[in-house]
C-alpha cells in the first residue's frame, strides 16, 4: 500500500507492523500522511482591546477553543500585525500544517466566528514572509 487514504489506514498499518514477530516495535516511527503548509489570515479584529494589545499567545488560545480549528496544528506562532499606522484594526497571519489537498484550510476559509464582540473572517492567503512590503517604493 503506497498511498494510504487516511489516518485510519495509517493506524491499521502501524498495528500490523507492531504485531509482526521479526520486527522490533521500538524501531517503528510514528506514521503520518504527507503534509504541507497552508496560509490564512484572520481579519476584522481590533489591534488594541480592553486587555491591551492582541498577542500571538491570545490568538493561539482562542484558536484552540474554536470548533473550527479542532484538528488544526499550527506550523508557527500566529503573527499579529496592525493593518495601518492610523487604524486600530489587526491582521492575524496563521500558518497551519495541512494535508496536501489543503482540506483543513478549505474548510476554514471564508468562515466567520466571534472573538469577544467582534465577528472575524478567515481568508486564504499566500505565504507571509513576515515582512511588510511598502507599496509606495
Amino acid at each position: 500500500m503506497n498511498k494510504p487514504a487516511n489516518a485510519l489506514d495509517l493506524s491499521t498499518i502501524e498495528k500490523f507492523l507492531k504485531n509482526i514477530d521479526n520486527v522490533n516495535s521500538d524501531s517503528i516511527e510514528g506514521l503520518c500522511l504527507p503534509k504541507s503548509k497552508s496560509y490564512m489570515k484572520i481579519v476584522g479584529l481590533l489591534y488594541k482591546i480592553v486587555q491591551g494589545v492582541i498577542t500571538s499567545d491570545y490568538i493561539e488560545g482562542i484558536l484552540k477553543e474554536m470548533h473550527l480549528f479542532n484538528d488544526v496544528m499550527l506550523a508557527s506562532k500566529p503573527c499579529v500585525i496592525k493593518a495601518s499606522p492610523k487604524s486600530n484594526m489587526a491582521v492575524v497571519w496563521v500558518d497551519i500544517w495541512d494535508s496536501q489537498s489543503s482540506s483543513l484550510a478549505k474548510n476554514s476559509i471564508n468562515c466567520c466566528f466571534n472573538i469577544g464582540q467582534f465577528v472575524v473572517t478567515v481568508r486564504g492567503t499566500n505565504m507571509n514572509l513576515g515582512i511588510l512590503q511598502c507599496k509606495n517604493c
